[in-house]
């Protein structure tokens, strides 16, 4: 393609490129100067993505966290944006919360325009310290390889050098380029999640960047993720001399597992299965107590809502009067529901793949669960996508984690499209 000097004339010729081939609609080409910027930007992509991998960031080491936020701050920095780290204050506290959580970068970047429009994408792995000598960055073929690389530091690169590609075109149209890169999504984001459900909520678009699958998709719903936590206390006493005496506290979680079975309604996508249960130190002694947990699954904020509502009304059915039982419910993250909103602007993101002779898939129905774009999404104005990273493998493993290099243009490009047409209102965003 030969080099275009971006102006805004230009970019907006470049969309009205639509021919009429054998009577039928073909795809517009691709905006040249948009193009030629996103390729522009893939070395030095691998570069960044090369930078972050080197830097170890579990999500309990959090002195590990905040190098990689500092680094990550002074990248959004050099782009001329209004940049802080943000320590994690307001922490929903769960289960597996660390004492300590990472913190969140949080970026600002203003144009010309009216339109909000929010970045996210998280910089904390799975991985322990000491595991970067196993998987270090490295590229081999057409994939790019590298502890946490495709969950989601790829992600984090994305934002960086998206931000970096419409500053090099000039394109300043959106009124306000939100960016939160938040340092605990691996731990349920327990200290970033009402900051993400805050910010997400003044957004015309919210525009997620975990990876996009291995075939190229937008991702507009997932199933949430929820555990339930059982405790019982009864007492204990002789189990062959005085069982009498004691109050059999396995007996009454077993009733309780028990009377709780018909919660799961998996035809609606509501799934309540118990999975770890403890109970009793020895073999003649009543359990004085016991304690169980169960995995939750929806598709919808409401249904997790009502089965919390009913397992609480259920446990005051006691077996054994004497016992008491007590039960939390966690919404580790709510789902991502696709909303009218989501799926027109999704549609708008496949024919901008279109314009590359590229497919796109659009996953409106949930397959899996967990993603920060849920909380955002809580209570959002616009809509929300996720899956607007690049094509990858291997997350949370040991030795395959790994990224498509040629997937890097046509998601840049994507999202750089994506957030001029929001600004310029040339996406549905209803």
């Amino acid at each position: 393609m030969s080099r275009l000097p971006f102006r805004s004339s230009i970019y907006r010729a470049g969309l009205a490129l639509v021919f009429i081939c054998s009577g039928q609609l073909a795809a517009a080409a691709p905006v040249t100067a948009v193009y030629e910027a996103a390729a522009a930007q893939k070395q030095g992509m691998l570069a960044t993505m090369k930078a972050l991998v080197e830097i170890e960031s579990g999500s309990k080491d959090v002195e590990d966290v905040e190098r990689i936020a500092e680094l990550v701050s002074k990248r959004l920095s050099d782009l001329g944006g209004t940049v802080k780290i943000v320590p994690a204050t307001d922490v929903t506290r769960l289960d597996d919360t660390p004492e300590k959580v990472g913190p969140m970068v949080h970026a600002e970047f203003k144009g010309t325009g009216d339109s909000k429009i929010m970045l996210i994408a998280h910089m904390d792995t799975v991985y322990r310290r000491g595991m970067l000598k196993d998987q270090p960055f490295r590229i081999d073929g057409e994939r790019a390889y590298g502890l946490g690389i495709a969950d989601d530091k790829h992600g984090v690169a994305s934002v960086i050098h998206t931000i970096d590609l419409l500053q090099k075109l000039g394109f300043k149209d959106y009124g306000t380029l939100t960016v939160l890169i938040n340092g605990d999504e691996e731990i349920s984001s327990p200290g970033s999640r009402s900051t993400i459900t805050r910010l997400g909520a003044d957004q015309d678009a919210v525009f997620s960047f975990e990876g996009g699958g291995m075939k190229p998709r937008l991702t507009l719903a997932t199933s949430g993720i929820g555990a339930v936590y059982l405790n019982v206390q009864g007492k204990t006493s002789h189990a062959g001399a005085r069982p009498e005496g004691g109050v059999n506290a396995l007996y009454e979680l077993a009733h309780q597992i028990l009377q709780m079975d018909d919660l799961s309604k998996p035809e609606d996508g509501l799934k309540l299965n118990w999975t770890v249960a403890q109970a009793g130190t020895n073999r003649n002694v009543i359990p004085g107590n016991a304690s169980a947990q169960a995995d939750a699954r929806a598709l919808r904020v409401s249904d997790f809502d009502a089965l919390a509502k009913t397992i609480d009304e259920r446990v005051q059915n006691k077996l054994l009067p004497d016992s008491k039982v007590s039960v939390k419910f966690e919404v580790r993250r709510p789902p991502l529901e696709a909303t009218d909103a989501s799926r027109a602007l999704a549609r708008h993101g496949v024919q901008i793949y279109e314009e590359l002779d590229l497919p796109l898939a659009v996953v409106d129905r949930p397959t899996g669960g967990g993603t920060d774009a849920a909380f955002a999404a809580l209570k959002a104005r616009g809509p929300v996508i996720e899956g607007m990273g690049l094509s990858g493998f291997g997350a949370h493993s040991n030795d395959a984690e790994y990224i498509i290099i040629d997937s890097i243009v046509p998601r840049l490009y994507l999202a750089a499209r994506m957030i001029m047409d929001v600004s310029e209102g040339k996406a549905p965003l209803k």
